[in-house]
């Protein structure tokens, strides 16, 4: 993957803040391995592209959105936002520190397999 050199970034509580907008919500894309995710992930994270299939699965990304790209701690996340900066997305950033950050700063998260109403798996 290959992108833009500056990468716009977000820290953890402005990516919470955008991902509840009520007029303009962001999409929290978790691009993160399913492992990862069925640990721990960010309450609110609807759409799960694993980096390695993103090639394959942009077309799962909306680019009528703004787009928070989050991983574990946000290399890998960095470069997925990069990736979609160069191929025709515009509202795109890296959520800086990832859901090491996001867990530290004590952001709602969700552990364990998806079940119920509230939480549907959106990764299947």
């Amino acid at each position: 993957m290959t992108g833009p050199a500056a990468v716009p970034a977000c820290d953890v509580l402005y990516a919470d803040v955008r991902r509840r907008d009520p007029v303009r919500p962001a999409v929290l894309v978790d691009v993160r391995e399913p492992d990862e995710v069925a640990d721990v992930r960010a309450d609110g994270a609807r759409i799960h592209v694993p980096f390695s299939t993103v090639s394959q699965h942009l077309d799962e990304i909306p680019r009528d959105q703004p787009v928070l790209v989050i991983c574990a701690a946000g290399s890998r996340s960095q470069a997925v936002a990069a990736h979609l900066l160069a191929n025709g997305w515009s509202d795109v950033a890296n959520v800086a520190g990832g859901m090491n950050a996001w867990e530290r700063a004590g952001l709602p998260v969700r552990h364990g397999a998806y079940g119920g109403p509230e939480d549907p798996d959106p990764f299947t």
